[in-house]
């Protein structure tokens, strides 16, 4: 992905850090550049850092970053990552998404870990390739971006653009990138040192099959909990699942109190809730639009769940300020 530049010149790989980035994408991403520094022993890539205005920008767990520059200055290094955090709400993207067009125009790399393909798409950089979207956000993108092709993979790779789901994910398109250009033995060398046993490429997928997602091995169980969550605009009823189950109301009641002590009812319920919270804290969509798209018949019966559960109602939810968006259901496994 990263053009050669001229004989003995330094690749420059610069990172923009959106405000309330996640700490750990950008960190699984530029370190294994800064390490493969260090075992080539030469400086095969550089790492400037900016923000948006220049200024320290604070991450996602709170801790601050000095930066070199602006974005005119993040300009100038040929390849581009944008580093985005858990609300893709929390600043005003007017100026950045300019900044990215004018990138576009001038054929720069740009990159996206975690949110900010968020913000490719929004500056319709990657309309004509594929987008690596984290399993957290797949919903809400998907609706605010409908006519966008994404991808469940760790990492997509385009004409000049390039997406990672971040996490974990970002040291594998990383590594890769290095094994591309410099061969696998240096990419191998970078790995150990990260004690990562195995590269992975981008055709493998980011989210955990639903076996060890909740760690279980009753079949009949898995195959209720994918069916819930292939019906969450049309709820299927307890009968129809407990059909699915291959088990009688009484003994799908019984498996889902012995694994998590809830009725089938109550956690196809929370399913709901959990998605509705995303779309709200993600999407501009309207509350009536939610509330249809996860299964309830209107915005009161919405609202007063909500209310019941959340402890406050969609609306208010979603004027509340500093509010992180990725909201995970209790079950089930944070950032790649």
């Amino acid at each position: 992905m990263f053009p050669e530049p001229k004989e003995g010149i330094t690749r420059q790989v610069g990172f923009v850090l959106l405000p309330g980035f996640s700490m750990n994408s950008f960190t699984f991403a530029m370190e294994p550049l800064r390490v493969a520094n260090k075992v080539a022993r030469k400086p095969l890539y550089a790492c400037p850092v900016f923000s948006i205005n220049g200024e320290t920008v604070e991450a996602s767990n709170g801790l601050r970053l000095e930066v070199l520059g602006d974005l005119k200055a993040a300009a100038l290094p040929e390849n581009i990552i944008l580093c985005g955090g858990h609300d893709i709400k929390a600043f005003p993207s007017g100026e950045l998404l300019a900044w990215l067009r004018m990138l576009g125009r001038q054929s720069k790399v740009i990159g996206a870990l975690y949110t900010a393909s968020h913000y490719l798409a929004e500056a319709r950089l990657i309309d004509d390739c594929k987008c690596a979207v984290h399993w957290e956000y797949l919903s809400a993108f998907n609706e605010n971006f409908p006519d966008l092709e994404t991808s469940n993979e760790l990492f997509e790779v385009g004409n000049k653009r390039f997406t990672c789901v971040g996490g974990t994910a970002g040291l594998d398109m990383m590594l890769n990138f290095i094994a591309d250009l410099h061969g696998f033995e240096l990419a191998r060398m970078v790995a150990d040192q990260f004690v990562h046993e195995r590269i992975r490429d981008r055709r493998e997928f980011q989210y955990f099959g639903l076996s060890a997602r909740y760690s279980i091995q009753d079949q009949r169980l898995l195959r209720v909990i994918k069916i819930m969550e292939e019906h969450l605009e049309e709820p299927l009823e307890l009968e129809q699942l407990a059909k699915v189950a291959g088990a009688s109301r009484r003994q799908l009641e019984r498996m889902f109190s012995k694994q998590f002590n809830k009725s089938p009812a109550r956690y196809y319920s929370e399913l709901r809730l959990y998605r509705s919270r995303q779309l709200i804290m993600q999407t501009k969509m309207r509350i009536i639009e939610i509330a249809l798209a996860c299964g309830f018949n209107s915005s009161a019966h919405f609202s007063r769940c909500y209310r019941n559960f959340f402890g406050c109602t969609p609306l208010s939810e979603r004027k509340l300020p500093g509010k992180e968006s990725a909201v995970s259901h209790p079950d089930e496994p944070g950032p790649v």
